[in-house]
């Protein structure tokens, strides 16, 4: 079965993004070659088959990522010709540049992801994409979280985790501290026994 993983970064007080989607405090000269981020930008992105993305997420993504010039062909290329699903009940359409590779997904997400699961495939990654990250959650539809921890506190910005209402215990991993002083965190869900 496929895998949907979570590779988030995320500041110390847990938000993804500024309250406007900034992101001048982890830019995209992260994914330059030789650096340690980059190393595992570019891991994730070669182990996938899809790209998952909330409608915030893709309209930063597409904004960007098909234009994109930076220094590794690698990550950029991967992101540009993966299949893409946004998922979202506003846009009527969704494009990616000239490459195509995007498609709208109006289904509830947990019927629509849930499907994708039973496909042949390799593994999905979600990027940013908060609210679907936690409607995926709830229903218990993440196998594993990857959270890349940036060393500063924003005071407000986008939550990662939002409108959850109970408790979602986790088993870490993996911990990896990069020479930058960003953590990367990986956890997996513990099952729990229904009552």
């Amino acid at each position: 079965m496929r895998r949907v993983i979570v590779s988030n970064v995320m500041s110390l007080d847990g938000f993804v993004s500024g309250p406007n989607g900034e992101l001048d405090w982890f830019v995209y000269p992260g994914f330059v070659k030789g650096t340690e981020f980059g190393e595992y930008a570019r891991t994730i992105i070669s182990s996938v088959d899809a790209i998952l993305l909330g409608r915030l997420t893709y309209e930063e993504f597409s904004s960007y990522w098909p234009m994109a010039k930076n220094d590794d062909p690698v990550i950029t290329e991967r992101i540009n010709k993966l299949p893409k699903f946004v998922f979202s009940r506003s846009l009527k359409q969704v494009a990616w540049g000239d490459w195509g590779t995007a498609s709208l997904v109006k289904e509830a997400a947990a019927v629509a992801v849930r499907k994708m699961k039973q496909e042949p495939g390799r593994d999905m990654v979600i990027y940013g994409s908060a609210t679907l990250v936690s409607a995926l959650m709830k229903s218990e539809l993440i196998d594993e979280y990857q959270l890349v921890v940036y060393p500063v506190v924003l005071g407000k910005g986008r939550p990662q985790f939002k409108d959850l209402a109970q408790r979602y215990p986790l088993s870490l991993k993996d911990v990896r501290q990069f020479k930058s002083g960003v953590v990367k965190l990986v956890y997996q869900p513990l099952k729990q026994a229904k009552p």
